[in-house]
């Protein structure tokens, strides 16, 4: 299963964002993925992630044989937050540890006496 991106259509508080569904041996078909823009507000999410997080959605749910229409939901753009805050910690905790951890150079070294 192929998937592309191919835009969004504006409609009031929400985002439509369309993609071409390609599967070998069968016609491409048009799907959407609708979002409402508050969500993004809500869980401070980048508007600009809409269309790779609407991808991730319709690639699911195409994948558990989802038929009917597909929505961006609350619950979907938190985990992505919620992931992004968790990496988003582990690299500054890897950065603190790698300081620490750091040897400092003699030339630095400007304690009593020196």
């Amino acid at each position: 299963m192929e998937i592309r991106y191919l835009g969004f259509d504006q409609s009031q508080n929400s985002r439509v964002y369309r993609f071409d569904v390609r599967v070998a041996g069968q016609e491409t078909k048009e799907v959407s993925v609708t979002a409402n823009l508050a969500v993004f507000r809500d869980h401070t999410v980048g508007i600009q992630e809409g269309p790779f997080l609407s991808g991730n959605k319709l690639n699911a749910d195409l994948e558990r044989g989802w038929e009917g229409a597909h929505e961006l939901t609350t619950e979907d753009v938190r985990a992505y937050a919620d992931t992004k805050a968790v990496a988003a910690a582990q690299r500054t905790s890897a950065r603190k540890t790698q300081a620490e951890t750091r040897e400092k150079p003699p030339w630095r070294d400007f304690g009593p006496g020196k």
